[in-house]
């Protein structure tokens, strides 16, 4: 029996799994690199290229290539064609992970089945569930998601034994970006707040390259038709990455650009580059201090370690800007891989809870260790290692607030209609949560029906006005009689360790009630069918 961890990133993926060692091991793909690049080229009606290929290709058929399709997860109203063939944000990224799988099946010699994938400490609600439904429709059993700090910090726990910690990780992806504060104590993983924005990643660091090439290119050839050219676009694009990367070791690098027969050279220092994508790294900076100051305002004054996570953090000025500004010094500790090896050693934990069951009752010991004796055989590793790994307990938090949509017209917040978001729950809150009840009131005389809609925090930071906001579902109470403004009405919302939230209304007077069970973004079991064998028939190569 082995899980596995997915990695699945903005701009690269990465699969690992634990050994019998357990050692946690990275299966390469099937060109026999650690990572993939997270892009898709539909080749034909029934054929699609995963990885470098896909990447390589889209200077020849951008109009056939998809990338950074994690930007889009959750959002339900997106849709991309492909011979006549209509595709999600889940879909797509279920065609990546097929390919994982199916390199890692070839290089781990085992069939890839149970797995955990990560995502981005600041995504909602929304985009965990999309997520969770690209693994299902790629034919995975996903045992779990988990925030990619926490991945992180797992692998960081295993390779730096030691006594109690609190650690920041910072963690620029290829399109995203989180900061997270967690506490390590003993077989304890506390997430004590995470903050983050999930547009910002190395791919916009990527643009700004691109566009300062595209400057110099048209300073030696004014008039040129070169922006309009699809090729030579994505050509800068591709220059753009290899650049930034380049800087991160040398103080300089010069690149060729060529168009319609005309060539022009352009030089990108490292005091360049830094200056224009200034503030891209500032805003990075201003979700830094947020999280900072929050964990001060839950007694975290100072942080044992630093982690830099993600190839974007071996840019020079990420550290620099680090010790700068927050005098903290951070280290580097696997930032490629560091996220997948974590998910790996998550979902064996996973597993061999899911296997031992529940802690046995009083006087049942002798069932705990048959089954700790049975995974220990089964995963071929002693049995005190499978004890202790059904101890570790992981506490994560919300990552955005939740609340409902109420008539409150003197609130400065409030829209034209006079409506404003109440959150229950306030991002940061450890889970599972429950938030007290709310009591409101009807806002009409004689209403019939009472809407419950719930709204989820969509800006930076908490704010009540519904322009910050999206909502993500709703739900009514009616048959009422004609009720009289003021009656009383309370709200119940609970969520639990997986992020799914359950509220419970109920209009006082008549005593009915409504129930509303929020796997955001879920699919019914015919959506998932039908999405999974549209994928199956696809042959997915590299």
């Amino acid at each position: 029996m082995t899980t596995f961890g997915i990695d699945l990133g903005t701009t690269y993926s990465c699969i690992a799994y634990v050994d019998d060692t357990g050692r946690p091991v990275v299966a390469k793909n099937k060109v026999g690199e650690d990572t993939t690049p997270s892009v898709v080229l539909f080749e034909s009606a029934n054929s699609v290229v995963v990885g470098r290929e896909a990447k390589n290709s889209a200077k020849i058929s951008p109009e056939s290539v998809v990338t950074l399709i994690k930007r889009h997860m959750g959002e339900d109203s997106l849709e991309l064609e492909f011979y006549d063939e209509r595709h999600t944000p889940e879909s797509i990224s279920a065609l990546i992970l097929k390919e994982l799988a199916s390199a890692a099946a070839e290089y781990a010699h085992v069939e890839v089945r149970d797995v955990v994938i990560t995502v981005p400490a600041y995504f909602g609600v929304k985009e965990r569930e999309a997520t969770r439904n690209a693994g299902k429709i790629a034919g995975l059993n996903v045992l779990n998601v988990i925030p990619e700090p926490v991945a992180a910090a797992l692998h960081y726990e295993a390779i730096t034994p030691g006594a109690d910690r609190t650690i920041l990780v910072y963690d620029l992806g290829g399109g995203t970006f989180d900061t997270t504060v967690i506490r390590l104590s003993g077989d304890d993983i506390n997430v004590v707040c995470t903050d983050g924005d999930h547009r910002l990643g190395g791919a916009d660091w990527d643009d700004k390259v691109a566009d300062y090439l595209l400057e110099q290119y048209l300073v030696e050839h004014p008039g040129s038709e070169a922006a309009d050219s699809e090729d030579f676009v994505q050509e800068l694009a591709t220059a753009a990455e290899d650049l930034k990367k380049a800087l991160s070791s040398v103080e300089r690098r010069r690149h060729i650009m060529r168009f319609g027969g005309e060539v022009a050279r352009a030089e990108l220092t490292r005091e360049t580059f830094e200056l224009i994508t200034a503030d891209l790294l500032d805003r990075t900076f201003e979700i830094t201090k947020r999280t900072i100051d929050l964990a001060r305002e839950k007694g975290v004054s100072t942080f044992d370690e630093v982690l830099l996570v993600g190839g974007s953090t071996r840019m020079p000025a990420v550290a620099a800007g680090l010790r700068d500004r927050f005098q903290l010094e951070p280290k580097l500790h696997d930032p490629d891989l560091a996220v997948a090896k974590g998910a790996a050693r998550f979902a064996l934990i996973e597993w061999v809870k899911v296997a031992m069951g529940k802690p046995p009752a009083e006087g049942e010991e002798a069932v705990g260790a048959r089954a700790a004796e049975q995974v220990a055989d089964q995963l071929g590793i002693p049995v005190r290692q499978v004890e202790q790994l059904a101890q570790k307990s992981i506490t994560t938090v919300v990552p955005r607030a939740f609340g409902v949509k109420v008539y409150h017209r003197e609130n400065p917040d409030a829209d034209g209609d006079g409506f404003i978001v109440d959150h229950l729950l306030s991002a940061n809150t450890a889970l599972p949560a429950s938030p007290p009840t709310a009591k409101y009131a009807t806002a009409h005389d004689r209403q019939t029906s009472i809407r419950i809609e719930i709204w989820e925090q969509s800006g930076a930071v908490e704010s009540a006005r519904l322009t910050d906001n999206s909502k993500i579902g709703d739900g009514v109470i009616a048959e009422l009689p004609h009720l009289p403004k003021g009656s009383p009405i309370e709200v119940d919302f609970q969520m639990d360790e997986t992020g799914t939230l359950r509220v419970h209304a109920v209009e006082l007077r008549t005593g009915r009630d409504l129930d509303i069970v929020l796997q955001i973004g879920s699919l019914s079991e015919d959506d998932l069918e039908a999405a999974r064998d549209n994928v199956a028939r696809y042959t997915v190569g590299v």
